[in-house]
């Protein structure tokens, strides 16, 4: 999964939320330098991680791109993914998505210092950005999708995969919809486990 959804699974906890959307910059047991919460939220997105790729509606999603991406597919349905929850958010959230946006952003600023190096850098470009809100849109897809393209030297040609969101938009947003109710269960579950594990009230 993408930014948003992580941020979304993590609950109330700020520090394990933190934890949950850095992960990716964090290898091996290297988490284990951070304070607990924050181990607890990258655990939690590993966790997220594995469930994710193994799942048999997110790899249905996944086939669909296949043959023109490769092994980017899995990367351009986690955004395609994180499009539908904030599309959908009003489902998942009694919080106005940009309230919820805006106090993660916050959250960020106040903990930078606990940021490794590459989400330090990341988090403000971020926020002028306003990635997590730009999610809901389309165009807001099609700006990260160009980012992504970006940074793989243009070699995936991920910015094309709008065509096949929009060929196939309602196939995408129905798998996401089944997809997501069974890892809201899951990680909660694997959440509440995390928050017993490293003693966080």
């Amino acid at each position: 999964m993408n930014f948003l959804a992580h941020i979304f699974l993590s609950g109330d906890n700020e520090l394990l939320t933190i934890g949950n959307f850095v992960a990716d910059g964090i290898r091996g047991k290297n988490y284990k330098t951070y304070p607990q919460e924050m181990q607890a939220g990258i655990l939690l997105h590993r966790f997220i991680d594995t469930f994710t790729d193994a799942h048999p509606v997110f790899r249905q999603s996944t086939k669909r791109l296949h043959e023109p991406y490769g092994h980017y597919s899995g990367v351009i349905v986690d955004i395609f993914y994180d499009h539908f929850l904030a599309k959908n958010w009003k489902r998942y959230s009694t919080v106005e998505l940009s309230i919820y946006v805006e106090n993660f952003y916050n959250s960020l600023n106040k903990h930078l210092e606990l940021l490794p190096p590459k989400f330090q850098h990341l988090t403000p470009v971020m926020i002028r950005g306003n990635w997590l809100l730009g999610y809901a849109t389309i165009k807001g897809i099609q700006s990260v999708l160009n980012g992504m393209n970006r940074r793989t030297k243009y070699m995936s040609k991920m910015d094309k995969a709008t065509a096949e969101l929009k060929e196939h938009y309602d196939k995408f947003e129905s798998e996401f919809l089944t997809f997501f109710d069974d890892l809201i269960r899951v990680s909660s579950d694997k959440r509440l486990q995390l928050e017993i594990e490293h003693n966080i009230a």
